[in-house]
C-alpha cells in the first residue's frame, strides 16, 4: 500500500527519481488494477461453480419428476409412497455419485402436506453443508392448465388452480433448493461493493402424471 506522507512538501516527494521512473508508475497501476483483477478472478470461478450446480440439479430435478409421474397414485395415502421415495432417492444418489454434499437428509426429514412431500436437511458447521442447507419438494398432485406453455415460476411447487373453461392436468413437481456459498461477495468488497446473492440455487421440474 502507498503511504502519501504528512509532510507538506509533498510535492517534493513525488518528485524523488524513484516516482519519475518506469517503476513508480507500473507500481501504482499494479496496486489500481489488483482488486480489479481479483474480482474478475473469483466471479469466474464462483459463477461458473454455480452454474454446473445449477445444470446438475436441474437435470436430476427432471429424472425424478419422470420417475415419480410414472407410478401409480393408488399409495398417495401412505407415509411415504413408494413414488416418493423413489425420486427422493434418485436425487440423494445422483448427488453423492457426483460428489455434492447431501447435507445428510434422510427420508425421516420428510414433513407431509396433502400431495406435498418436503424433505430438509440444515446446513450446519458438521456437515460442511452450506448454511442454507438442502430442501426437496416433491408434489404428487401438481395441478396446472393444460395450455401452461413454461415450468411453474413457484419454487415451491405449490399448487396451481386450473384456470375457469380450461383442463387441469395433474402432474409431478419436483423442486431442489442447494445452499451455494458465494465467494464473490468477498472479493467485491475490495472494491466496496456489497452484491446481494441468492443464498439457494433453486430448479423445478414438472412431468404429467401417466397413472
Amino acid at each position: 500500500m502507498i503511504r502519501w506522507p504528512h509532510s507538506p512538501n509533498w510535492r517534493s516527494w513525488l518528485a524523488r527519481p524513484e516516482w519519475r521512473g518506469d517503476r513508480g508508475a507500473q507500481l501504482v497501476e499494479f496496486a489500481v488494477s489488483l482488486p480489479l483483477l481479483v474480482v474478475f478472478v473469483v466471479g469466474i470461478f464462483d459463477f461458473s461453480g454455480a452454474f454446473t450446480l445449477k445444470q446438475k440439479l436441474t437435470n436430476v430435478s427432471r429424472d425424478a419428476a419422470r420417475v415419480a409421474a410414472a407410478e401409480p397414485i393408488s399409495d398417495l395415502s401412505a407415509t411415504l409412497p413408494v413414488s416418493v421415495n423413489d425420486a427422493f432417492w434418485m436425487i440423494d444418489s445422483y448427488l453423492v455419485a457426483n460428489h455434492i454434499n447431501d447435507c445428510g437428509i434422510s427420508p425421516s426429514s420428510a414433513t407431509v402436506s396433502g400431495t406435498t412431500w418436503t424433505f430438509a436437511a440444515p446446513g450446519n458447521g458438521t456437515n460442511g453443508c452450506p448454511s442454507a442447507g438442502l430442501t426437496i419438494i416433491i408434489n404428487r398432485g401438481y395441478y396446472f392448465p393444460a395450455t401452461a406453455a413454461a415450468q411453474p415460476a413457484a419454487a415451491d411447487c405449490s399448487v396451481r388452480e386450473s384456470v375457469a373453461g380450461q383442463t387441469a392436468v395433474i402432474a409431478t413437481c419436483v423442486s431442489i433448493q442447494y445452499g451455494y456459498q458465494w465467494k464473490f461477495g468477498r472479493a467485491a468488497s475490495l472494491l466496496g461493493s456489497t452484491p446481494l446473492l441468492p443464498p439457494t440455487i433453486t430448479v423445478t421440474a414438472v412431468a404429467m402424471n401417466e397413472n
